[in-house]
């Protein structure tokens, strides 16, 4: 039953690339597995903020005006959290967690080529319609295995960063022109499915692994970047620009709107907020009128701000340890860093793997509700509990 715990959780861990459904029934399977295999439950160090963000929810969501209707969905997704005690307490060797996150890298990849096939369909079908290019596809980017675009850029951003640590810091890799080939490939498909904000939180985990690596080419970064943008078709130029100039009233305006509605829902319920889910339910009545009959185009079911969509749904005390545990993980990675004899090593890549995708999480946080998404929460879990299993002592290094 031990083994049959550490295969299940292994394979719920990589599904979760693929199909949500799937990584659900398997990390069920692995969680009885554990269960009935005597083996002891573990959880990282992180227990207590993360317990605490927990009951806070869980407060939030008892005292919010119709917690029965409005918050079940957030009180559910509870569950995935129960793959960080899985990971840590099944996954105990360096060899497999190398495994997984290669298999990550494996998928996305795969992902990546279906994206690609999907943005040319795209072009195809906005240039048959007569559509405007940018038009069409601002609102139909490409998916991958996902239903949504912002959930397929963030699958990507954590495989590939996890995948850069390891070709950075880690030990060298049999055949390594695939695994920088998968990279490339996942590189690509960030680009051409045009989430700003998964750019600039790559872009930021990205000089964090480069600085750690080999400082002074953190100088080339700028110029390579500028280099993409001006080789790039007109269209993707006119994506990156849109940051400062949008090309219509698009989501640069909707994101403001929503911002200052979560602004108002905070000043008015600091202490427990709406409850989980409220913002979504009660948006339009923190717009103003004017406002909310000229907005523009967008989705205003949530905040489009993770800091701000925690504090309006939990209260500001939710949000603050939601601070706390993110610097808790922060500086415990830190700290094993430091105290690392000098080298390449998995326990290494894994502790910059942990720092890169939360430093990426919060980045992306700042435009999007990202860890409200069950496939994004997972896989940031994963990489944040194997950073815990590099800290310990005892790991294995054969399964």
């Amino acid at each position: 039953m031990s083994r049959s715990a550490l295969w299940l959780t292994f394979a719920a861990a990589t599904s979760i690339v693929l199909s949500i459904a799937a990584f659900n029934i398997l990390m069920a399977l692995a969680l009885a597995a554990l269960l009935f295999s005597g083996e002891p439950i573990r959880l990282p160090p992180i227990k207590l903020p993360l317990g605490i963000f927990l009951l806070l929810t869980v407060v939030a969501w008892i005292f919010s005006p119709d917690p029965w209707m409005d918050g079940m969905p957030q009180i559910r997704k509870f569950w995935i959290f129960f793959i960080l005690l899985l990971v840590f307490s099944t996954l105990r060797s360096l060899l497999v967690l190398r495994w997984l996150f290669l298999a990550w890298a494996g998928l996305a990849s795969i992902a990546a080529l279906r994206g690609f096939v999907q943005f040319f369909t795209k072009v195809e079908q906005a240039h048959q319609a007569g559509i405007d290019l940018y038009q069409y596809y601002v609102a139909e980017r490409i998916t991958g295995f996902t239903s949504h675009w912002n959930t397929y850029a963030a699958e990507e951003m954590f495989a590939l960063l996890v995948l850069a640590a390891m070709l950075l810091f880690g030990l060298r890799l049999r055949k390594s022109w695939i695994w920088i080939l998968c990279g490339a490939l996942m590189a690509v498909a960030l680009y051409l499915g045009w989430t700003r904000a998964v750019w600039l939180a790559t872009g930021a985990a990205g000089l964090y692994l480069v600085w750690f690596w080999k400082r002074w080419m953190v100088f080339c970064i700028p110029l390579l970047a500028v280099g993409a943008f001006f080789v790039s078709p007109v269209v993707l130029r006119e994506r990156v620009t849109s940051m400062l100039r949008p090309q219509q009233v698009d989501s640069n305006t909707f994101r403001i709107i929503a911002w200052n509605a979560g602004i108002q829902m905070i000043e008015k319920h600091p202490l427990l907020g709406l409850g989980p889910e409220g913002p979504k339910y009660h948006f339009k009545e923190y717009v103003p009128a004017d406002t909310w009959a000229s907005r523009p185009p967008g989705f205003y079911e949530h905040l489009h701000n993770v800091y701000l969509q925690y504090a309006a749904e939990r209260g500001i005390a939710a949000l603050l340890v939601f601070f706390w545990l993110m610097i808790r993980i922060l500086v415990d990675f830190g700290r094993g860093l430091r105290a690392m004899l000098p080298g390449p090593g998995d326990r290494r890549y894994l502790l910059h793997a942990g720092i890169a995708v939360v430093i990426a999480a919060m980045v992306e946080g700042v435009a999007e509700v990202n860890l409200g998404d069950s496939e994004v929460l997972t896989m940031f879990l994963v990489v944040i509990a194997a950073g815990y299993l590099a800290l310990e002592k005892d790991l294995a290094t054969v399964p």
